[in-house]
């Protein structure tokens, strides 16, 4: 019984030692915790404290006198409208014969080698469509005036084959298989 209670008295001590320590670190947590809500009451009451200065900013009043700048500024602007009008103006007579113009002329480049490029094309265009034309008209003479020979060969051949008699006809039938055969 002496070993039960010596083992009881152990699991006491030991019962409160970690009691005491959990009590010792409950109160490390509550004070850190409180310290926290202190400095969050701090910071909140100097949030609204500097939203208060904010909205009602102060006023900076400076007053200074800018008359005598003024008229010192309106004295120097006088004495050189005088000393400008009381120069002696040279006049400069400049003749010049401008193939472009002094200002924009990228743009003016733009429009004209624009315009020249464009007219360039419509006239290579019309002149290779005259070409073709006139090559066309040439190639219908052409065809017209074979299908006329051919048409008088025809005629031609019907006539000496209708006026011609047996012999002439077969050496005139033969000419013409053979003409056949050889196309």
């Amino acid at each position: 019984m002496d070993t039960t209670k010596k083992a009881g008295d152990i699991e006491r001590g030991i019962l409160e030692l970690v009691l005491e320590e959990f009590t010792e670190e409950q109160k490390l947590h509550t004070k850190t915790v409180n310290d926290l809500v202190k400095a969050v009451n701090s910071l909140s009451g100097k949030l609204t404290e500097f939203e208060g200065k904010l909205d009602k900013p102060k006023g900076i009043d400076i007053s200074t006198d800018t008359k005598p700048i003024e008229d010192i500024v309106k004295k120097g602007i006088i004495d050189m409208k005088l000393t400008v009008a009381g120069q002696s103006k040279n006049v400069i007579r400049k003749f010049q014969l401008l193939l472009f113009p002094e200002q924009d002329a990228k743009l003016f480049y733009r429009v004209v080698f624009g315009r020249w490029f464009l007219w360039l094309v419509i006239m290579l265009l019309l002149t290779n469509l005259y070409k073709f034309s006139i090559h066309w008209s040439d190639n219908q003479k052409e065809i017209t005036m074979q299908q006329l020979e051919n048409d008088r060969i025809k005629k031609a051949w019907n006539y000496l084959y209708s006026q011609q008699g047996k012999g002439i006809k077969r050496i005139m039938d033969t000419a013409y298989i053979k003409s056949r055969q050889a196309e």
